[in-house]
């Protein structure tokens, strides 16, 4: 199909991941404090979209606890800086198994929980987006399977739209993206949608542009959609999507590095993305228009 250059683009900001990242930087954040400055900060530099996970704040680990979400939410709903909210729904997924001589039962570090429990913190919080992770895949290490099969996905989807939150569809491969298109076609989810193209992530789709085409190529007219690569490319993403006809995600999330050598804050991150956007022609949009855009309802906590 034709493309077009996106002219008017929202930046979201992936604040910490729950990755391994902790240790690696001291500029990933850890608690709900911390992840809300650095939310804020990276709002201020141009971000609209804020993607947030929480870590326990002594381990720097991933966590689920809703208390640590309602404590994040609520500080940057405080402050004066406006910004979309956009919570993770995709943990709670995380299948690991024994070993290929044992595979079960699942070994340390199995994370598997019920569609109601993964949206815990959703139901709680009630931001305006939160995420979907379209589909099931090997994920880097040798034994992990994130896992997210066709009933947990319906489940979690009628979830999302019975409270007014926007699925953020995450795609890691075009399979995702087929099973997406199905969700809305069984009413599941309301048509269009959002989608987030996750590019690099071992081993879902590689993040060279014939890969990358063919995942635009499988968005439906009409839907908005973002992208992403990890590390070193994420840069390059960004002009790669605007040229598209996307949007852009950057942050800690996806790459810890703003120059060779020089370890990257959020804000950081989002400000040169800002200036690559900018110097292509294009326009950043701020928060309200993205809640024009995409049909976004802002709320406190219920």
């Amino acid at each position: 199909m034709p493309l077009s250059m996106n002219r008017d683009v929202f930046i979201t900001c992936a604040v910490t991941g729950s990755g391994g990242s902790q240790d690696r930087s001291p500029h990933v954040p850890r608690s709900p404090e911390q992840i809300a400055d650095s939310a804020i900060a990276a709002a201020k530099a141009g971000a609209a979209v804020v993607h947030c996970h929480v870590r326990d704040p002594e381990t720097g680990a991933p966590s689920r606890d809703p208390k640590l979400y309602r404590e994040l939410t609520d500080r940057i709903r405080a402050s004066d800086v406006d910004v979309v909210l956009n919570l993770t729904a995709g943990m709670g997924g995380d299948l690991i198994l024994g070993g290929t001589d044992n595979p079960l039962p699942p070994g340390p570090g199995t994370d598997m929980a019920g569609a109601t429990e993964r949206m815990a913190h959703v139901t709680e919080c009630r931001p305006e987006i939160c995420t979907l992770d379209c589909g099931t895949m090997n994920f880097a290490e040798a034994d992990y399977v994130m896992t997210n099969t066709p009933g947990m996905l319906q489940e979690m989807g009628r979830q999302m739209t019975a409270l007014g939150v926007k699925p953020e569809i995450e795609a890691f491969d075009t399979g995702h993206l087929w099973y997406a298109r199905q969700l809305v076609a069984d009413g599941i989810l309301e048509d269009p949608a959002l989608v987030q193209l996750c590019m690099g992530v071992p081993w879902g789709a590689p993040d060279d542009l014939n890969t990358f085409m063919a995942m635009v190529n499988n968005v439906p007219a009409g839907w908005t959609f973002s992208a992403f690569a990890l590390g070193r490319n994420q840069m390059a993403y960004v002009a790669a999507s605007v040229l598209a006809g996307g949007n852009v995600r950057v942050g800690l999330e996806d790459n810890l590095w703003l120059d060779k050598g020089v370890l990257a804050e959020n804000w950081q991150l989002v400000d040169r993305a800002k200036t690559i956007i900018e110097n292509m022609g294009a326009r950043v949009i701020g928060p309200e228009e993205v809640r024009k855009k995409l049909g976004l309802t802002r709320r406190a906590p219920v």
